[in-house]
């Protein structure tokens, strides 16, 4: 076959994006194409950012063009992963949920899980409509910090497909891996169960209209981070750190981890938990336990918005035990703080949000 741009734009048609099941030609994934006499050179896309998903698809492309034009043409062919604002326009996943946005922390411990439950608790009190899901596999705590240990999501039929239906509590819809296990087992699965389980959660769920949906993400940055991100378009990330150092290192390699080209998820800020202890019978002082304005320096120093300090309050701890986030408590300092946290958490992501259409 003649080697020109319409044989060559053949060929490439006939190979498959194995994530989004069409060929690259009509996903439009073929960014750039140039043939200089018997030298190929391509810039393509795929959805999975992830270094081996690169990789195979750049042999996938130089093996068919070679079997097609012969081994004596060199193949310059370069594969990066989809930016964020481009998998905004093919969402094919969710498409009724106007924000997605992951919660996440370098290390264990920092009330991530916390902040989430009550940003999503802010939210539905400010009259958004609200989901969770609670991507920690290996820790999941939205089951407790909603009292809905017991449910279990039911199945419901939308246009002839079985869907999940995710659990309801106080206006929020949720889905947990703590659903699907007993509660005092330990989940014990391989990065790709755990991710496959991951997946089922978006693609087998029937979420419905959401404003917001929310994702309580497993502390660190593995594989769990970058099957989300191959999963489904993150419009933002929050990262929650203590303002402790070690906990700063964390989150600071949190932050560049979906900074990365690869990556490229927008931060619409970084939260200070635990910013301060005041015990209820001191209720104006405060302890600066571990440290002062760690968090709030580190999003200065690396250029991301913060958002607000968090107290080390009490009843924050109890009311998750209870089953009732702190936020929809009446007039209290920790409730208040959360309610501003919430102010400024949508502002940020219709900020993040302007930025991103205008760039498309």
């Amino acid at each position: 076959m003649e080697l020109n741009r319409e044989s060559l734009l053949e060929v490439l048609g006939s190979i498959m994006e194995p994530d989004l099941k069409k060929d690259i030609v009509s996903l439009n994934l073929v960014e750039e194409m140039g043939i200089n006499e018997s030298t190929i050179d391509l810039l393509v896309n795929v959805s999975n950012p992830a270094m081996h998903a690169r990789k195979r698809m750049q042999e996938a492309i130089e093996f068919n063009l070679k079997r097609v034009f012969g081994n004596e043409i060199t193949v310059n062919c370069t594969v990066k992963g989809i930016p964020a604002e481009s998998k905004k326009i093919r969402r094919k996943i969710l498409p009724e949920v106007k924000h997605i946005i992951a919660i996440a922390s370098g290390k264990g411990g920092v009330g991530k899980s916390t902040v989430t439950a009550n940003i999503a608790g802010g939210l539905t009190k400010a009259g958004y409509r609200v989901g969770i899901v609670d991507a920690d596999i290996y820790g999941p705590s939205m089951p407790t910090m909603f009292d809905v240990v017991k449910e279990r999501p039911t199945m419901i039929d939308v246009e002839g497909t079985p869907r999940i239906n995710p659990v309801m509590s106080f206006g929020i819809k949720m889905l947990s891996i703590g659903f699907f296990t007993e509660q005092d087992n330990a989940v014990v699965w391989r990065g790709p169960m755990a991710a496959k389980a991951l997946t089922q959660m978006f693609t087998d769920a029937h979420w419905g209209e959401l404003d917001y949906l929310l994702i309580d993400l497993p502390p660190g940055t593995g594989d769990i981070h970058l099957s989300l991100v191959q999963t489904v378009p993150l419009d933002g990330v929050v990262i929650v750190s203590t303002p402790q150092e070690v906990a700063l290192a964390d989150a600071r390699r949190g932050v560049n981890m979906f900074q990365m080209e690869s990556i490229n998820v927008p931060v619409v800020g970084i939260v200070e938990n635990m910013a301060w202890f005041t015990p209820a019978e001191l209720p104006d002082n405060k302890y600066f336990i571990f440290g002062r304005d760690g968090a709030k320096n580190l999003a200065e120093g690396m250029n991301v918005p913060f958002l607000g300090h968090i107290p080390l309050v009490q009843s924050v701890r109890e009311a998750g035990d209870a089953g009732r986030p702190a936020v929809f408590q009446e007039n209290t300092p920790s409730a208040m703080a959360f309610e501003n946290l919430v102010t400024t958490f949508v502002e940020n992501v219709n900020m993040v949000q302007k930025r991103a259409n205008l760039k498309v």
